[in-house]
């Protein structure tokens, strides 16, 4: 996939709006495989929606979303399965782990779909990203920034053409925030993928090319 593309895309929720003021909302752009882009939002303008929009898990709005020269309404499910696991990564911002299990094991449980890292690749992140006792750690004992870096460990473990980083850095500082990026934008380099990342505030300090206001 070369293209996410937005054409005249608006919410239904936002349909009735008359003073949308957006670089997103009823335009029209495209999002390029190997540019880095920051979606910027305020509370309530939609970047969840824009999420799902990527996504595939709403299709509530005008407009259409393609990707090259296919809309996505036209996906099935096996599509979107094949989609998530092949082509799009998303590092959520609730995360979507298991607190039952430990921080390796929810890795495992990606990286044994795709087969996509080593072992020894993953501690090496472990490492890296100062955290190397929580292997084996159950991940509910965690604190939420230590999560956020098992899940971002996890969204790794996969060939992707764009990773939608979604709040990707709430509860991390700056230089935990710092090593978080440089680990994705050196995968997302190996794989010459688009990386898109969306903030209400914070964002990883990445020289991104192009900035989007929702």
């Amino acid at each position: 996939m070369e293209k996410i593309i937005f054409q005249d895309v608006v919410p239904e929720v936002f349909a009735q709006r008359t003073d949308l003021k957006s670089d997103v909302w009823n335009q029209n752009f495209a999002l390029e495989r190997g540019k880095l882009y920051l979606v910027e939002a305020e509370s309530g303008k939609g970047k969840s929606t824009f999420c799902s929009y990527i996504l595939g898990y709403r299709h509530d709005h005008s407009g259409n979303v393609l990707f090259d020269d296919k809309d996505t309404r036209s996906f099935s499910v096996k599509d979107w399965v094949k989609i998530r696991r092949e082509k799009i990564s998303c590092l959520f911002q609730e995360l979507k782990l298991f607190p039952e299990l430990t921080a390796m094991e929810n890795i495992e449980i990606k990286n044994k779909l795709t087969g996509f890292k080593s072992r020894k690749e993953i501690l090496e992140w472990f490492d890296v990203l100062g955290i190397p006792d929580k292997v084996n750690s159950k991940l509910g004992l965690m604190s939420f920034g230590q999560q956020q870096r098992v899940a971002m460990m996890r969204a790794l473990c996969q060939p992707f053409d764009f990773i939608l980083a979604d709040e990707p850095i709430s509860h991390l500082d700056d230089n935990n925030s710092r090593i978080m990026g440089e680990i994705m934008m050196e995968e997302a380099k190996r794989q010459g993928a688009g990386v898109i990342v969306t903030s209400i505030g914070k964002h990883m300090p990445l020289d991104y090319q192009h900035t989007l206001k929702l």
